[in-house]
């Protein structure tokens, strides 16, 4: 599995030795296809993890995920962020900064249309007296986590265990401090794990990471830019299996929105899912607009 990925040379672990470290650089006959961490790939050459040793990746596996972005929402150039992941940590602070429901409603547009299931992890919950943050996701099935300084790390361990997660979220919101609850000394080890480079540090550069309980946690860069340019509405909607069936009704050019852009839309004939199709909704509406994103980004 990739690992950490600098300038040109990939860290790797070996399925029969995740101890080992290996650093590659990309066959010639793969091109330029993209290689990012979490990616399965295969191996030729010096195997044996020492110092100044150099394989080649000539294969990347099929993914099973794909946690894809693009610049802004008229970039048509798809940007690969994480390969296999299986669940993707949004990180928000409860204050400073201020959370935006809009980060998040695109995180998870991102995550469903790339088969992860993503889980909103709330940071910061000692400088709030009170928020009705969570509330606004009712209805989205969205697990929620509370992962602040004071709060026990141990739920977020077991739901980490013998997985892939990838963790995303703005600067400043905490995730270099929970990632460090997680992996004891993970910054310092990051040159250790990747064994590429210099080992920069995880604010500039997305790393793997072993947790001592099992499983991976991906340390993604904070946040500048999400665009969802590569994402349709169906694609969306497709990842809600008691919905999914439905769409096959609706018009062509359908945007699933309702009324009135969407008189006909089918979702709005399923017998006691109005609930459910609202919120659905919310996450439609943020596909389609990314005003306040773009207004509230991470600098």
């Amino acid at each position: 599995m990739v690992v950490a990925v600098d300038r040109g040379r990939w860290g790797c672990v070996l399925d029969n030795d995740p101890d080992r470290r290996v650093v590659a650089m990309r066959a010639r006959e793969l091109g330029r296809t993209p290689i990012v961490v979490g990616d399965q790939v295969d191996l030729v050459g010096d195997l044996s993890g020492k110092p100044d040793t150099l394989s080649r990746i000539v294969r990347v596996a099929e993914r099973s995920t794909v946690l894809r972005r693009t610049a802004d929402d008229t970039d048509p150039f798809e940007r690969v962020v994480v390969a296999n992941a299986q669940q993707l940590f949004i990180v928000v602070a409860l204050a400073d900064p201020p959370p935006r429901t809009g980060f998040v409603e695109r995180a998870m547009v991102a995550a469903y249309a790339g088969g992860l299931q993503p889980i909103l992890v709330l940071t910061k919950r000692d400088l709030v007296a009170e928020s009705e943050f969570a509330s606004a996701f009712d209805g989205l099935d969205l697990e929620i986590l509370y992962a602040g300084v004071d709060d026990p790390i141990e739920p977020v361990i077991e739901i980490l265990r013998n997985r892939l997660t990838a963790l995303i979220g703005h600067s400043g919101v905490g995730k270099s401090t929970l990632v460090n609850r997680l992996v004891p000394d993970a910054y310092r080890a990051v040159g250790e794990v990747s064994g590429v480079g210099k080992g920069k540090h995880t604010s500039t550069q997305s790393v793997a990471l072993p947790l001592p309980q099992g499983g991976w946690v991906i340390d993604t860069p904070g946040v500048r830019s999400f665009g969802l340019a590569h994402i349709t509405p169906d694609d969306v909607i497709a990842s809600f299996t008691d919905l999914a069936d439905a769409i096959d009704d609706c018009p062509r050019g359908c945007t699933h929105l309702g009324p009135p852009a969407d008189p006909e839309c089918a979702l709005d004939l399923l017998p006691g899912a109005e609930r459910r199709v609202a919120a659905i909704r919310v996450l439609l509406t943020a596909l389609n607009s990314n005003d306040a994103w773009q207004q509230h980004r991470s600098e």
